[in-house]
């Protein structure tokens, strides 16, 4: 699930994607309201996690226009304004929760969860089926034929967004971009190490391979 943190404050953003990504989340930071705005328009987010002091447009003004855009994706404001006044207002202009700083991420992390799980419910089934693969969005649990099995985060995105395709080939760039957002170099072979892993784990103990590489353009799921 893809996570997009608008927050000027370098530390804090640095703070807060740290946590995520550990969390299992990926992670996409906008550095003032233009920016944040930009992001939420063009791109896939499961989850917005909006500061109310930005540079450019204020985080009320991008709340206003992500709803005008028809965009429901759940959204946290986070604020050093924690007056009753600040909250209703942050609700009010489509925020779906507000946490006021300083916070713990602890509470954070549940919040964000919490929403997701509601957002879930309301749009989408939580659980990805391929087969006899099974894979919880929620619980983070994967199964195959009953069996647990036991995923890194990274490789629960990989194997996530596989799922998601399946039947599709997915190209090593396309890979990169969804899974590592952007962060490594095209020609290293993060992606096959990946891929060589989840095999490892949901292929080659059963007799039925559901990985495949179509050379020259990428891997399928099937």
């Amino acid at each position: 699930m893809r996570i997009l943190i608008i927050e000027d404050d370098r530390q804090t953003a640095e703070f807060l994607s740290r946590g995520l990504q550990e969390a299992g989340f990926r992670i996409c930071c906008a550095s003032d309201g233009l920016e944040g705005l930009r992001k939420a328009r063009t791109e896939p987010f499961d989850l917005a996690v909006v500061d109310l002091m930005l540079p450019k447009l204020d985080g009320l003004s991008v709340i206003e226009e992500i709803r005008a855009g028809k965009n429901n994706m759940p959204i946290i404001v986070l604020s050093a304004r924690d007056s009753v006044e600040d909250k209703i207002s942050g609700l009010e202009k489509g925020g779906d929760d507000y946490l006021s700083k300083p916070f713990s991420f602890g509470e954070l992390l549940v919040r964000i969860q919490a929403l997701l799980r509601r957002a879930a419910q309301m749009t989408e089934p939580t659980t990805l089926m391929v087969g006899d693969l099974e894979l919880d969005l929620l619980t983070r649990r994967v199964t195959r034929g009953g069996e647990p099995i036991s995923l890194q985060p990274l490789e629960f995105q990989l194997l996530e967004y596989l799922m998601r395709n399946r039947g599709r080939v997915v190209s090593k760039t396309t890979i990169l971009e969804h899974v590592w957002d952007y962060h490594f170099d095209s020609q290293s072979n993060i992606v096959e190490a990946g891929i060589f892993r989840l095999r490892e784990k949901i292929d080659k103990p059963f007799d039925r391979k559901m990985i495949r590489t179509v050379r020259g353009f990428g891997y399928v799921l099937e």
